[in-house]
């Protein structure tokens, strides 16, 4: 399935917008509650304690899922926190 997300930081705010779509009924689920994001606090905290895992664990009905790493490293580089680069995962 294909999932596109755009991250974008609200300067007056200093929180990310995420806009997702995809083919995915989950992810879609996720897309539709996901509320701005704090990228600093998100970035900063574990895994299990972010804002984007704790949605992903409410509405994904697995944990191999690439949607919630491919979300924080959207949030990461929107917030002037980390550099925009490919992610990819190859299974041969």
């Amino acid at each position: 399935m294909n999932t596109v997300i755009t991250a974008n930081m609200d300067s007056e705010t200093m929180m990310v917008i995420l806009d997702i779509k995809s083919d995915c009924k989950a992810v879609q689920k996720i897309a539709d509650s996901i509320k701005p994001i704090c990228p600093y606090s998100e970035i900063g905290s574990h895994i299990y304690e972010t804002e984007v895992y704790k949605a992903c664990n409410e509405c994904l009905p697995h944990a191999a899922c690439p949607v919630p790493c491919g979300m924080v490293k959207a949030i990461e580089v929107a917030g002037g926190l980390g550099l925009k680069r490919n992610v990819t995962i190859n299974i041969e």
